[in-house]
């Protein structure tokens, strides 16, 4: 693909008119004290950046507290939709001094001379305007998992970024600065991670669609609009729908129009290092094995989907097999243990995801000529098994380096040109356009052949469509001309 393709030339194209890990095992809390200082001295001495934040509540809000905690971001302006939010009222009372405002295209005009870097924390399908508007204004952007809603759109972004190679973009999926992170790299580099042919990946935690009518015949019953909000801008460029609590706060996550279900959500933190560090890149057919309780509204009570990737060089086809919904597992090998959960996941409503009553927590297991890994989420560092052969590779394991800095840290450090973002577009796109093709075949409910080089799906004119989706509301166009 070009490094600029228009919505009509892509339809056309389409058919249509270890922080602190060591090898050894974990340092000692007076290293880690030691470690801890030096960043604070020198984080003060760097001095901070001036941030717009966009997307103050839930989510939102937590993100923000990370980004206080780097001691490194000067929130400046900040934006929602829905500034009633107790999320939103406690973002202001933290940042007295940052302009408030509902719509984020007024911030940039009245703003954008004062901010360096901007932060979207809002639904997925209301990411792209955001990001797009940043990068065409010469901002540095991180952007929360997963990238857009469309294939398309991914792609549009990615190619703004390569044409602003001067500014910094980093994906919201922090397990990626973490210990996961540097162990793979340093174990697919010294050999151990070699001649990989499959991953089987499961997310079975409960969702907000499960419960829902599976029979559904029509969108929600329209319902008062809270006071305050601004209903129709939280639509940015997706068509209009009438308010119901089953989109917001939080609720969209269920629904095609506006999310990308538990593959978007989880996805990105639990294949993000399998994915760059195999060159995985687009796979080249994706397949619905089992959609339990499919309809034409929100995702699957269960899904089981299966990625094909080709030869990468001398690395072997690889199969993906994504496992959601209560109680959809893969088959377990022998030696398995225990299904742990990463202390660094976040709280989903409210509660760490290993609150509900699961058998197997969020992760993947990766199968190898010679080798199983077990692995977690986000920053969860692999495990050999069984047990045994992880003992009998103890003495081949290389030295694994302790992450420099948090994924947020990260990203502040390489706008100030002190690091390089680990999951920036170039990473981070490809990775969430395999997500938009798993959605679609959750939403076809049926097989796609995909073309890598032309990025077409074969024989397929509706699904083509898919990639690129509804035509943008009225108004919103300019963001697909930037």
């Amino acid at each position: 693909m070009s490094s600029k393709i228009s919505r009509g030339d892509f339809l056309k194209r389409s058919g249509l008119a270890a922080a602190g890990i060591m090898m050894g095992g974990v340092a000692s809390g007076s290293e880690l004290f030691a470690a801890q200082q030096s960043k604070k001295e020198r984080f003060a001495k760097l001095g901070k950046v001036n941030v717009a934040w966009i997307g103050m509540a839930n989510r939102g809000r937590d993100v923000m507290k990370d980004f206080e905690r780097t001691g490194l971001a000067n929130i400046v302006a900040m934006c929602d939709v829905d500034l009633k939010q107790s999320g939103c009222q406690e973002a202001i009372a933290a940042h007295p001094e940052a302009k408030v405002y509902t719509d984020f295209r007024k911030m940039f005009d009245e703003m954008g001379s004062k901010f360096e870097a901007v932060v979207v924390e809002t639904p997925d399908f209301s990411h792209f305007a955001c990001v797009m508007l940043a990068l065409n204004q010469g901002k540095h952007v991180y952007v929360e998992k997963p990238m857009a809603r469309t294939f398309y759109e991914c792609q549009l972004m990615i190619d703004a970024a390569r044409r602003n190679p001067q500014l910094v973009t980093q994906g919201g999926n922090q397990g990626h600065s973490e210990a996961n992170y540097f162990q793979f790299k340093a174990w697919k580099e010294a050999g151990i991670i070699k001649d990989v042919t499959a991953i089987d990946a499961h997310m079975n935690n409960a969702r907000r669609w499960h419960g829902y009518d599976v029979n559904i015949g029509r969108y929600p019953q329209e319902e008062r609009i809270p006071d305050g909000m601004d209903w129709d801008l939280w639509h940015t460029t997706q068509q209009y729908h009438e308010f119901s609590p089953k989109y917001h706060p939080g609720n969209w996550r269920s629904w095609y129009d506006f999310g990308m279900g538990a593959l978007g959500d989880w996805g990105a933190h639990i294949l993000d290092t399998v994915h760059e560090f195999l060159d995985l890149g687009l796979p080249y057919e994706v397949e619905p094995i089992k959609l339990e309780g499919w309809n034409n509204y929100f995702f699957p009570m269960s899904s089981t989907l299966r990625f094909k990737f080709p030869r990468r060089g001398e690395m072997p086809p690889v199969q993906i097999t994504w496992y959601d919904g209560i109680g959809n597992y893969p088959q377990l090998p022998d030696g398995y243990g225990v299904s742990k959960m990463g202390s660094d996941v976040p709280t989903i409503n409210g509660q760490k995801a290993s609150a509900h009553s699961v058998a197997l927590n969020p992760g993947k297991i990766i199968y190898s000529k010679d080798l199983i890994f077990k692995g977690g989420s986000h920053g969860s560092t692999l495990e050999i098994i069984p047990k045994e052969k992880a003992e009998a590779m103890k003495s081949k394991l290389p030295e694994v380096p302790k992450s420099p800095s948090n994924h947020y840290e990260n990203f502040l450090l390489a706008c100030m040109g002190e690091e390089k973002a680990r999951s920036p577009f170039e990473v981070f796109g490809p990775l969430c356009q395999m997500f938009c093709l798993g959605v679609m075949v959750q939403r076809l409910n049926q097989k796609i052949v995909f073309d890598r080089e032309k990025k077409i799906i074969v024989d397929n004119p509706f699904a083509n469509a898919l990639l690129v989706g509804n035509p943008p509301r009225k108004g919103w166009e300019e963001f697909y001309k930037m």
